[in-house]
């Protein structure tokens, strides 16, 4: 009997010893959730501007077929994009980087082989874009300071590795999704849809109706207003923390904006 009283004590100790943890970790929380979302490192989705300006973004990595009529749209609508691309796409293709330096469009990293960053360290993930950025000054004369990371992934190990060697990472608030073959019409009411100043635009060089849909997109934006700039004409310059900030959503906003911490 002295026993079974003796073990009901100790599951009563241990059950308020529980029930005490429980209701630490429920108070305490929002506060150990708010700390984490403090620390997470952001790229840029999109940036705060008064104006009617956005910028339009090409990811190349694979297919190469629409590069020049690409080109040849844009420049009949005299916008200038940006195009990450592929170190291993520039060793393949170097004639059509330099084509889309040779338009005015800038040509930006989207890492040497399309690895998984936040599978790397920070010294596999600095060599790695330090690679694809000897490619693309070797062929443009010009070193990337914009990289996009593969799949859109990263960590706060893959941005403070970016931004260790003075790139800003970008993301992008409007995904055109015409990787997945939409058909044109549908690419067009999703972009024309979601854009508002400050946007940043993705597209692929190599998706199946992005040419069709490009000049209905450029067209219905011109209409209403919006200039088309790339990408580092369109984030704010200097340093973050003293002249930027990047809020939970990954906008781009001015330091004295920024809503007080």
């Amino acid at each position: 009997m002295k026993v079974f009283l003796l073990q009901r004590k100790r599951l009563t100790a241990l059950a308020c010893a529980l029930a005490a943890a429980a209701m630490f970790y429920v108070v305490n929380y929002p506060a150990a959730v708010s700390a984490y979302a403090t620390d997470r490192q952001l790229p840029i989705y999109c940036v705060q501007r008064d104006q009617k300006m956005l910028s339009i973004s090409f990811d190349a990595a694979w297919g190469n077929e629409d590069t020049q009529q690409l080109i040849d749209i844009l420049g009949k609508y005299n916008v200038k994009a940006t195009f990450f691309v592929v170190g291993s796409w520039v060793d393949k293709y170097p004639e059509s980087v330099k084509a889309l330096h040779d338009a005015g469009h800038e040509v930006m990293n989207h890492s040497n082989d399309h690895a998984h960053m936040s599978q790397l360290s920070k010294e596999e993930i600095i060599a790695d874009v330090e690679a694809c950025n000897d490619k693309i000054e070797a062929v443009t004369g010009v070193r990337p300071t914009l990289i996009r990371p593969p799949y859109g992934e990263y960590d706060n190990n893959v941005i403070t590795a970016i931004r260790s060697i003075g790139m800003e990472p970008i993301q992008w608030d409007v995904d055109s999704l015409d990787w997945k073959d939409l058909p044109a019409s549908e690419i067009i009411q999703r972009v024309t849809s979601k854009v508002q100043p400050g946007s940043i635009v993705l597209f692929h060089n190599a998706a199946l109706h992005t040419p069709e849909a490009l000049p209905s997109i450029l067209e219905k934006l011109l209409q209403e207003g919006y200039t088309f700039v790339p990408i580092s004409q369109i984030i704010l310059p200097g340093t973050y923390g003293s002249d930027y900030t990047i809020d939970h959503t990954g906008k781009q906003i001015p330091a004295i904006a920024a809503p007080a911490q």
